[in-house]
């Protein structure tokens, strides 16, 4: 590490703040768009890097490395409140009980106060002791990213042109109606409901670019498996079925659709896959958060000689009354704030809450900052801390009789301030180690990402009523995955009728892909989600791996390449169109939805032509590398 202390470089400056509160902004609206369309988020820290340095150039304002990396710290910040919140709040409005804008902003707020507080005391330990062990690989390369914009590189265009396309390509589907924005092909005389379908979706073929081809390849043979394995079997079983066939009370299997053989039974067969997969992750680290808690513990206990010892600016953090502080905030305002969870609770009930807010909450931020110092923030298993959150305070509220709408509701926002915690733990670990690397001093940068928090809490609420109020949730434009399974799980823990085999199946699922070595999590996902969705990230995966095959693996190994960096604008892009276009809806300017103005053989030659040409830009922007440009 190259030692700044003798060179006083601007860090914490206005302009600084500004770029980073902007795109915070950008990137938390767009986090919030692309995670409830499939539930899966795209880190900032790298774009907003590149991003940074791209607008002082364009500003005319230079810029020190140290500010670069600060804005990106406070640009970054967003996605870890896009994380947590996608992943709750949509079942509110699936329950008939969306919630006001500010308690959707104070829920962020909250538990980024304490992802933040908490994270504090183990910046030394993780970040600095640590420092072979725990590579945080995003955080590594964004500092590599760092210090290459720093020396002149203008891979950044890559991002705007990104974003444009990415826009322009959303922008032509949902409002010139040009073509259709999906093609499918229905396989119901081999396979009885079975289809194959494929989204035109800049922002999701760019997923599966930025996540590589095996791991898309993992997520699109999960949802094979429902498309044309598990809905055709159900299909030919039950068709000869006289009576409905549990959980649904009312149709045959015969009279079924595929879509409602999803919703009634593959729905839940995804649930347990996804739920045992995040579980049994959370356990696989038991030992990693046991022994980061044991080295809290010990350093707490050699407390006053730790903190009263001179340390230099690139050692400082900010001050333990701002952690105790931070944490007794959160939790205090959970038990005693009326209105910060949903539904009407006395205050037991909100003590219950607020203890549940204050244990599970720490305890992940410890299991999330040392977790992604190996995987990095992608791999982040948010889902299995939501839902392990979520399995412990639902079942103290059962035993407890609290059953009625209103607990569940409290349920599940207390999953919402856990889940920002920890995604926001794994965030500004990430982003302290790219300061480490180059010198930054911990404490600008935990204020940076306070700042962050508090401007984009804003964004990401706005964008989540939003789109919940122009096109709901649930639905095939916002299905919002994440936050459909935590309330099929909350509904089931309370009401104790959860389709037990079901989910079992879903287990077992999950359990042989882990046992075949791939990633059960990403597995499971595509189990839960449709092939529509799924088949583009794929087909992102397949641009990647043509790539690599071009240019050498090592190549593209680092993610500050141009194929990465425009693969994170067309998220970017497609992101603040469909804000835009729900914006629009809910004026009533533009229609939910319409017919293809070109249809049948001319429309899917458009749709074809449309998904070439995305495919296209990434890949010539992934190739400038090889090229030496």
């Amino acid at each position: 590490m190259e030692d700044n202390a003798q060179r006083p470089l601007a860090e914490l400056t206005w302009k600084a703040v500004a770029a980073g509160v902007a795109l915070g902004v950008v990137f938390g609206a767009a986090n919030a768009y692309i995670g409830l369309r499939v539930g899966l988020t795209v880190a900032a820290s790298i774009p907003a890097a590149v991003l940074t340095v791209a607008l002082f150039k364009v500003f005319g304002a230079k810029g020190t490395i140290l500010e670069a990396n600060l804005s990106q710290t406070i640009g970054s910040a967003s996605t870890s409140l896009a994380t947590g919140t996608i992943f709750t709040i949509p079942a509110l409005f699936l329950w008939g009980m969306a919630p006001p804008y500010l308690q959707v902003v104070a829920l962020c707020f909250l538990g980024a106060v304490l992802g933040l507080s908490a994270m504090i005391p183990l910046r030394r330990l993780l970040i600095v002791q640590s420092h072979d062990e725990l590579p945080y690989p995003e955080g590594t390369a964004c500092a590599e990213v760092l210090r290459a914009t720093a020396e002149g590189s203008s891979e950044g265009v890559w991002i705007f042109r990104g974003m444009a396309v990415g826009a322009g390509v959303k922008l032509l589907l949902a409002l010139l109606f040009l073509v259709p924005p999906e093609m499918s092909l229905s396989l119901a005389r081999i396979l009885p409901n079975g289809s194959l379908a494929l989204e035109l979706a800049p922002a999701l073929i760019a997923v599966g670019y930025i996540l590589g081809y095996r791991q898309s390849g993992v997520i699109v043979s999960g949802a094979l498996i429902s498309s044309i394995v598990l809905i055709p079997l159900i299909t030919f079983f039950g068709s000869s079925l006289t009576a409905p066939l549990y959980p649904e009370t009312g149709k045959l299997v015969s009279q079924m659709d595929a879509g409602m053989i999803w919703s009634k039974y593959v729905r839940y067969i995804g649930a347990g896959a996804v739920a045992t997969a995040g579980i049994l992750t959370v356990l696989k680290n038991l030992p990693s958060m046991a022994g980061a808690f044991a080295a809290v513990a010990k350093g707490v206990s050699k407390g006053a000689d730790a903190e009263g010892a001179v340390r230099p600016e690139s050692d400082r953090d900010l001050p333990g009354g701002f952690v105790v502080g931070g944490i007794a905030f959160v939790v205090l305002s959970a038990a005693f704030v009326p209105g910060i969870f949903a539904g009407n609770m006395g205050l037991v009930q909100r003590m219950v809450c607020a203890a549940g807010v204050g244990v599970f909450g720490v305890l992940f931020v410890a299991v999330a900052a040392r977790i992604v110092g190996i995987v990095g923030v992608s791999s982040q298993p948010t889902s299995g801390i939501t839902l392990v959150t979520l399995l412990g305070i639902a079942s103290i509220f059962a035993a407890a009789g609290w059953v009625d709408p209103g607990a569940r509701a409290a349920v599940l926002t207390v999953g919402t301030i856990v889940a920002v915690a920890a995604s926001k733990a794994g965030d500004i670990s990430q982003d302290l180690k790219t300061g480490f690397l180059v010198g930054a001093t911990p404490a600008k940068q935990q204020f940076g990402q306070l700042i962050g928090a508090a401007v984009a809490c804003w964004a990401v609420a706005g964008t989540v009523i939003l789109m919940g109020s122009a096109f709901g949730f649930g639905t095939k434009e916002i299905p919002a995955p994440q936050a459909t399974l935590m309330k099929t799980i909350i509904e089931g823990v309370l009401s104790g009728a959860l389709p037990w085999s079901l989910v079992l199946s879903g287990a077992g699922l999950s359990l042989g892909a882990m046992l075949c070595g791939v990633s059960g999590l990403a597995f499971a996902i595509g189990v839960y989600l449709p092939l529509s969705s799924m088949a583009p990230i794929y087909v992102g995966g397949c641009v990647r791996a043509l790539v690599e095959r071009n240019r050498g693996v090592g190549a593209a190994k680092s993610e500050s390449d141009p194929g990465i960096l425009a693969a994170s604008g067309l998220v970017a892009g497609e992101g603040l169109a469909g804000i835009l276009v729900a914006a629009l809806v809910v004026s009533g300017v533009a229609p939910k939805s319409m017919a293809p103005r070109l249809a049948g053989l001319p429309g899917e030659l458009g749709t074809v032509a449309l998904l070439l040409a995305v495919c296209g830009f990434i890949y010539l922007a992934g190739r400038r590398r090889q090229a030496g440009v």
